[in-house]
């Protein structure tokens, strides 16, 4: 199989080649790692292969399954295989093998996926860039000095790329739809409760983290979904089961939606594009009937970024001292001890108080969606930055690792230094934690393209149980708008 018809097929559609025996699994595979080869080291994208695992898997043909034999990424960030090391993006974690696999990877694989590498991932996934000083910087298939953002921006670059028509992704603050904007492609973060965290966890990050995918299509999204979704024995709790299928979905023409849009940001004015991007989709979705008129934010977003990153440093120091059993702290890089070190300081009570006023937004939010359907905003606040962009300053290194010697983890919330940092990359993302803080379902459809011929999506935020709404509007959208014949020119470097 050429490169030329494997890229031309979404995972559902490979699968259909595989099942109806006009391609081999074993083919495929083979068109995948290929195109793995080609353009991956310049990418950054993976961080481990497992060529030979899959090669053995689809030897005596293809896995049973809605994605019989299709190749795979996981992401390299929970998603964990057993006895194969899930590093998070740390270099102290590089050959920490994982004790036992996780649902999500079992739910793929029982559904045919053929996993054959893993992505690359900031440490811990704590940016929306994916430059980890462990594996170097994952690159944008589209302009290859700029990120393809972050957390799971490896898994992004790879679809846009061509390796996979399909890869594991997770988002627990935007880490998704931010990567998705950033390449081309197609994200959606279900709501709470949906999609299993087990067994190692029970939820991640009280609920507002899920695992999922990015895709080039949004059918492949919706089954991939449809895979993951039902309730885990041992989580903390079922959620409703949906009326169809989440593939039943993109083939429904959804009713007139009422949309309200709004490109407000409490961190900074967003670029001009962003705000183009936006207000483009929303002629377009007049234009397909929909009801659209700006709004004002349903919540308060400066109290929502102080709430979101306070609960993110207190999660990320729990994740380093759970890593720090196997290498020692200063292996760790000097951001993620950064924010560690400023969320080791907040108190019980503290911490507490700040989870409490999560309900506050998703009752905020809740009132906004009893009189519109969706809210719009841009996916991010401006195009893909450039690598390196958000490196820390080197006067704040050097008052960061002097307040790290004195264990000043007081004195770095006081200082500012975290909060400089910390809201220096959320500036360039703000839109999205909203959906991860009140566990709604949202999703990043690539709508645009700057004069720069950048991607950058916009971003659609449904209320609870609105999964089948977004997809009901992305299966439209896709029609109205297609994107998946845009293709990075990646592709002429290395067949030219």
């Amino acid at each position: 199989m050429q490169y030329s018809e494997y890229r031309e097929h979404d995972g559902l559609g490979l699968a259909e080649l595989i099942r109806t025996g006009a391609v081999p699994a074993a083919e495929v595979l083979e068109a995948a790692v290929a195109r793995a080869e080609d353009v991956g080291p310049r990418l950054g994208a993976l961080t481990q292969r497992l060529y030979d695992q899959a090669r053995e898997r689809v030897r005596g043909g293809a896995p049973e399954g809605p994605f019989a034999g299709v190749p795979f990424l996981l992401k390299d960030l929970h998603q964990e295989v057993a006895g194969l090391p899930s590093s998070g993006g740390s270099r102290a974690l590089r050959t920490v093998p994982a004790a036992e696999t996780a649902e999500v990877v079992r739910r793929w694989t029982d559904a045919g996926l053929v996993v054959f590498g893993r992505t690359n991932t900031p440490e811990f996934g704590a940016k929306p860039i994916t430059e980890p000083t462990a594996f170097g910087p994952a690159r944008n298939p589209w302009q290859l000095d700029r990120t393809p953002g972050g957390s799971s921006g490896g898994a992004a670059a790879a679809v846009a790329a061509g390796i996979v028509p399909l890869a594991g992704a997770s988002d627990g603050g935007g880490s998704i739809r931010i990567p998705a904007a950033c390449c081309g492609v197609f994200g959606l973060k279900a709501g709470r409760g949906l999609v299993p965290a087990g067994p190692m966890r029970g939820e991640n990050f009280h609920g507002a983290a899920l695992d999922g995918v990015v895709s080039r299509s949004v059918r492949d999204s919706a089954a991939a979904l449809d895979c993951l979704a039902g309730p885990d024995p041992a989580g903390p709790f079922a959620a409703a089961a949906p009326e169809r299928s989440f593939a039943e979905e993109v083939t429904r023409e959804p009713a007139p939606l009422r949309i309200g849009f709004s490109a407000a940001s409490a961190l900074g004015d967003p670029h001009p594009e962003a705000v183009r991007a936006m207000t483009d989709a929303a002629e377009l979705l007049t234009s397909l009937g929909h009801h659209v008129e700006e709004v004002p934010p349903p919540v308060d977003l400066s109290a929502l970024a102080v709430d979101f990153l306070q609960a993110w440093s207190v999660r990320l120091a729990a994740a380093l001292d759970e890593a720090a059993r196997h290498a020692p702290r200063s292996s760790f890089e000097l951001d993620t001890r950064l924010l560690a070190a400023a969320g080791r300081s907040t108190g019980a009570a503290q911490y507490v108080s700040t989870l409490d006023r999560w309900h506050q937004h998703t009752r905020r939010l809740a009132e906004f969606h009893r009189h519109h359907d969706l809210l719009l905003t841009p996916s991010l606040a401006g195009p893909p930055l450039r690598i390196g962009e958000l490196d820390t300053p080197k006067a704040l290194q050097v008052l960061g690792r002097a307040a790290l010697a004195m264990r000043g983890g007081g004195l770095l919330r006081r200082s500012g230094v975290v909060d400089r940092v910390a809201r220096g990359n959320l500036r360039h993302v703000p839109y999205t934690q909203l959906a991860n803080l009140t566990g709604r379902p949202a999703m990043s459809v690539p709508l645009h393209w700057t004069p720069e011929g950048l991607p950058l999506g916009v971003q659609f935020v449904a209320p609870l149980a609105g999964e089948g709404t977004l997809f009901q509007l992305a299966g439209q959208l896709e029609q109205a708008r297609p994107w998946a014949g845009h293709e990075p020119p990646l592709r002429a470097a290395a067949h030219g």
